[in-house]
C-alpha cells in the first residue's frame, strides 16, 4: 500500500455512532482506518467499510470514580443501571468525487440488551433493542493545501432511527426507554469538523482531528446535549503486510435537556487509548482490529462505562 494512501486520512468514526450518549459511552470516536473515508484520497471512486464494536457497559460510575453497587441503597431515589451490552454494526459508504470533495455515509444497526433497576424499584427491569439508528452524511473538503493535507468537514444526523422502545420485562414492562438509550434522538444533527494529516518523518505518520455534533431542534421534550469528539493517533508505515496504530480519542458531552431527558444522569468527559492495525489483504482489501481502553472518565450522576471496547472491520476500495 503507497504512502500516500497510508497517510491518508483522518477519520471513520468521529463523525460515526452515538450508541448510547445518556448511559455514556461507545466506541464512537475511534479511527479504524485512516483511509477508511477517503480523506487525503485523490483518486475518484467509492469505498466501502463493515464495521463492528463490541461495548459491554458494566462498570457502574459517578464522577470519576467507580462506584460498588452493594454500597447503593435499592430502592434509590436514583435509577441504578446495571448492564448494556451493544453489538454496533455500521456501515460506511463513501465517494470521491475528485481530488477536493468527497462524501461519507454511514447506516448503523444497534443490537442492544439493557438491564436497570428504576428509581423506587428493588427489581431489575429489561430492554432488548434491535433496530437501526440515524443515518449520518458528511460531506469533506480539502482543496486548502497542495497535498489534501487539511481539510473540513460538514454534515448532518438525519432523525431515521426509531425512539419509541419500551422495557420488555420486570417493573417497568410496557415503559418507554431513557431516550439516551434508543437507536435514535429523533433529533437532525448538525455536524462541523476538521482534520489535518501528514508524516513525522519517513517511518511515523499522524493525524488530528475535532468534530462538533449539535441538535438543530428538539423532538418529544427530548433534546441531546451537545457533543465534540477530540482525537490525534499515529501510524508506522514501514511493514509491508500490515500498519500499526494508536490513538487517543476523546469525547465530551453536554447534559441532554427536556422532559424526557435523564438530566442528572447525561453528560459525559471520555478519554480513551485506543491500539490496533490495519492488514493489508489484497490491492483493494483491508482488515482492522482495535481495543479502546479508558484512560480517564468523568460522568454526571450514576452511568454505567464499559472496561474495553472492541472493533473489527473489513474496508473494500471498489
Amino acid at each position: 500500500m503507497d504512502k500516500k494512501m497510508l497517510c491518508a486520512a483522518a477519520c471513520a468514526a468521529a463523525f460515526a455512532p452515538a450508541a448510547a450518549l445518556a448511559c455514556s459511552s461507545c466506541g464512537c470516536t475511534l479511527t479504524t482506518d485512516w483511509a477508511a473515508q477517503g480523506f487525503g484520497s485523490v483518486t475518484p471512486g467509492f469505498r466501502m467499510d463493515f464495521r463492528y464494536d463490541y461495548l459491554d457497559q458494566t462498570q457502574l460510575r459517578s464522577g470519576t470514580h467507580a462506584v460498588d453497587r452493594s454500597s447503593v441503597a435499592i430502592p434509590n431515589a436514583q435509577e441504578i443501571q446495571q448492564r448494556t451490552r451493544n453489538l454496533n454494526y455500521s456501515v460506511f459508504l463513501d465517494y470521491t468525487a475528485n481530488a477536493d470533495w468527497g462524501v461519507n455515509v454511514q447506516l448503523p444497526y444497534f443490537d442492544r440488551y439493557h438491564t436497570t433497576v428504576a428509581a423506587g424499584d428493588t427489581d431489575i427491569s429489561t430492554s432488548h433493542t434491535r433496530s437501526m439508528g440515524d443515518v449520518r452524511v458528511v460531506g469533506r473538503y480539502q482543496g486548502f493545501e497542495p497535498d489534501h493535507s487539511i481539510g473540513v468537514q460538514f454534515g448532518l444526523k438525519l432523525p431515521t432511527g426509531g425512539f419509541h422502545n419500551v422495557f420488555v420485562d420486570g417493573p417497568q414492562a410496557g415503559q418507554p426507554l431513557d431516550r439516551g438509550l434508543q437507536p435514535g434522538t429523533g433529533t437532525t444533527d448538525l455536524l462541523v469538523g476538521a482534520y489535518k494529516f501528514g508524516a513525522l518523518n519517513r517511518d511515523w505518520d499522524y493525524f488530528v482531528q475535532g468534530l462538533l455534533q449539535l441538535p438543530a431542534n428538539s423532538r418529544e421534550d427530548f433534546r441531546p446535549g451537545n457533543g465534540i469528539n477530540l482525537n490525534f493517533g499515529v501510524q508506522y508505515v514501514s511493514f509491508e503486510s500490515w500498519t500499526p496504530r494508536l490513538q487517543i480519542n476523546t469525547r465530551i458531552e453536554g447534559r441532554d435537556a427536556g422532559a424526557q431527558a435523564d438530566v442528572p444522569n447525561s453528560g459525559a468527559t471520555l478519554v480513551y487509548l485506543s491500539p490496533g492495525g490495519t492488514f493489508h489483504l489484497t490491492h483493494n482489501a483491508h482488515a482492522y482490529a482495535f481495543v479502546q481502553v479508558p484512560i480517564y472518565q468523568r460522568v454526571n450522576g450514576f452511568q454505567i462505562e464499559p472496561r474495553y471496547t472492541l472493533s473489527l472491520g473489513v474496508r473494500f476500495e471498489l
